[in-house]
């Protein structure tokens, strides 16, 4: 897809790596306390500093601290639902099974942009799932979504429900940056069968946002055994979409899901969404776009998942192009270890082409034949579950690619070991791209095999995880010998300095069962070319009990704690944009907040969980907004 005038989208983080070298000779960062008292662990905490040397060598040194733009529960403008509000293909609201006098609401902002479209600033913002209903109960236990597969295993809609999106118009206060909401309104999936399980997000170099789907338990197998025993779609994991998205009137496709799409926002704030077919199928944390705007890496959240890349035909436009899976050698186990990359070609395809099969009512067994036991012919897979494999015998090959692209990767030798394998960033002055493991455990752990494709990951379980630079370079083939057409292939993954999280042997007396002083579970990742900085944001509700955003630079022995969630809330959508209008901002927001309440093992749970439900309206209530006091690129505008 070519970029036109009509939709223009300025991204300001890359205008602004234009003139660091001009404005910016230096950043360092003065860490936070963490939080002690139980109103700071209930807050968006921080006593961060950070202080800044320019080019013409005068310093200045200023404070952080949190900006709340809006929350999911705020209505903006002329917007008559609450902004997290989940929305069925007509763009009705969705009742709450609890109370269906209110819409079904979501709780867990995650991917988020700030852009300028035709002169006006928008924040566009997308929201992962439900977590809570109306009443306080979770959304995943409401009698009303749960069903029986046709194995007689427990199942929730809930799993995967429809997710949301908003395109929020905001102020900018000249003097202060300060960003107040004035106009908002959802995007409109249902040209692409909605939208489902929207975690982080990207935005483009030519200007648009690169959203995400993670599928985590759409499994077309499993959906066409349920649908064989009970046709109308209701004892499925897609009974969501099919009868609260869709109303009944069609059952969802499970080959719909898990397939990343692609908003374009016009000058008039009109939106347009595809969904990348050609990228193939997954779990998608996000896809990173690098330096030739052809090559993407992709990272794909859960147990036994794998790693691919992406290569378009044309620079800007997704819509065709070749699909690489990785294989890992291991080199060494030490230090969360270092690996050698070898790269896969599963084939090259163009978005029409596999959306014609879907559209056509392509099935799991179309595309493969089955065993759950060993059989001739069959290769053992593992993909998706660390501990048990299946056996499979491919029949239409192109399908299986891109429909199925976690067990192919298995099928054709490729590494499906990753476990939470989430957040990915680019340093394009560094040539190499970032990307964060949140747990270092199960198929990552020695013994814990890919099939027969063998055990190509062989760790000590670090449960904190960590986070790995992947250098970047041309000239490369693929396993079968043929050259690969980018110059930005990743050739090697280990852990720099500083950051591999460290557990501990026994809880602390806050509960937290990783070191206070090294990241916990690291997700989120954004680096910052303009700071010379990679921020980490955390998920973790065992790891810290408030979790953490990090800077890190090369040379630190340690990261440095620049803001802490309130406890037991993930931060999500971390986005830098280091100039707007003279001011900069660092996007994060928080979701799940108070998410430690069934855990006893947390000592402060009952004198803590009171202060967090005070504040965030009994849990209900999640911020949506950025870390202000950082230093603005001099010398651009947006």
């Amino acid at each position: 897809m070519r970029t036109t005038a009509a939709y223009l989208l300025l991204s300001t983080s890359l205008l602004a790596t234009g003139a660091l070298a001009q404005s910016i000779e230096k950043v360092e960062w003065i860490g936070s306390k963490h939080p002690e008292t139980l109103s700071e662990m209930a807050d968006m905490f921080t006593t961060a500093r950070v202080r800044t040397t320019w080019s013409d060598g005068s310093v200045t040194e200023q404070p952080l601290s949190y900006e709340m733009v809006m929350t999911n529960r705020d209505r903006v403008g002329s917007n008559a639902s609450p902004m997290g509000t989940i929305y069925d293909a007509n763009m009705r609201p969705i009742p709450d099974p609890t109370d269906f006098s209110q819409p079904l609401v979501s709780e867990q902002p995650d991917g988020s942009m700030l852009a300028n479209i035709g002169g006006k600033l928008y924040l566009v913002n997308q929201f992962e799932y439900d977590w809570l209903l109306a009443d306080g109960s979770a959304a995943d236990d409401h009698p009303s979504y749960k069903f029986k597969h046709a194995n007689g295993e427990d199942g929730s809609w809930n799993d995967n429900m429809p997710a949301t999106m908003l395109l929020t118009e905001v102020m900018q206060d000249p003097a202060t940056g300060k960003l107040t909401p004035v106009a908002q309104r959802p995007v409109d999936f249902s040209e692409v069968k909605g939208l489902g399980v929207a975690c982080n997000a990207n935005t483009t170099p030519w200007g648009t946002f690169l959203s995400s789907e993670e599928n985590y338990t759409v499994d077309a197998r499993q959906i066409e055994a349920d649908r064989a025993v009970d046709p109308s779609g209701r004892s499925d994991n897609l009974g969501g979409f099919s009868h609260l998205y869709h109303g009944g009137r069609e059952l969802a496709s499970p080959y719909w899901r898990g397939i990343t799409p692609e908003i374009r926002i016009g000058a008039d704030g009109a939106t347009h969404v595809v969904k990348h077919f050609a990228m193939g199928r997954g779990t998608y944390e996000l896809a990173q776009v690098l330096g030739d705007q052809r090559t993407l890496i992709t990272a794909h959240d859960g147990d036994a998942r794998h790693m691919t890349m992406f290569v378009a035909d044309r620079a800007g436009d997704l819509s065709s192009g070749t699909l690489y899976a990785a294989k890992l050698e291991q080199k060494s186990a030490e230090n969360g270890g270092s690996f050698d990359l070898k790269w896969i070609k599963l084939g090259r395809t163009s978005d029409d082409e596999i959306k014609a099969l879907v559209e056509g009512g392509i099935k799991f067994s179309d595309i493969f034949e089955a065993s759950d036991a060993p059989a001739e012919g069959f290769v053992e897979v593992f993909a998706g579950n660390s501990k048990t494999p299946e056996y499979l015998k491919v029949k239409n090959p192109l399908a299986a690619a891109f429909l199925e692209t976690m067990r192919y990767t298995s099928y054709m030798g490729g590494t499906t070991e990753f476990n939470k394998a989430e957040g990915l960033a680019y340093d394009p002055e560094g040539n190499r791209a970032f990307l964060a493991v949140t747990d270092i455990s199960k198929g990552m752990e020695e013994g814990v095999t890919s099939g027969t494709a063998g055990d190509h990951i062989r760790l000590a379980k670090v449960k904190a995880g960590a986070v790995y630079a992947m250098p970047l370079a041309g000239g490369q083939i693929d396993t079968d010998g043929n050259p690969i057409d980018s110059a930005y292939v990743p050739v090697s993954m280990a852990v720099p300095q500083g950051l591999l999280g460290l557990d501990l042997a026994d809880a602390d007396a806050w509960g937290n069962t990783a070191d206070l002083a090294h990241i916990a579970n690291p997700d989120n990742l954004y680096w910052s070319s303009a700071y010379k900085t990679l921020f980490i944001g955390e998920d973790s509700t065992k790891g810290h009990l408030n979790n953490v955003l990090w800077a890190w630079q090369d040379g630190m022995e340690l990261p440095v704690p620049l803001m802490t969630a309130p406890a037991g809330a993930e931060l999500t959508g971390l986005r830098l944009h280091e100039n707007v209008g003279g001011h900069a901002y660092a996007l994060t927001n928080a979701q799940h907040l108070g998410d430690f309440a069934l855990d006893e093992k947390f000592p402060l749970r009952d004198a803590l969980m009171p202060v967090v439900e005070a504040k965030w309206g009994d849990r209900q209530i999640s911020p949506l907004g950025y870390v202000k006091g950082m230093p603005a690129v001099g010398g651009l505008t947006n």
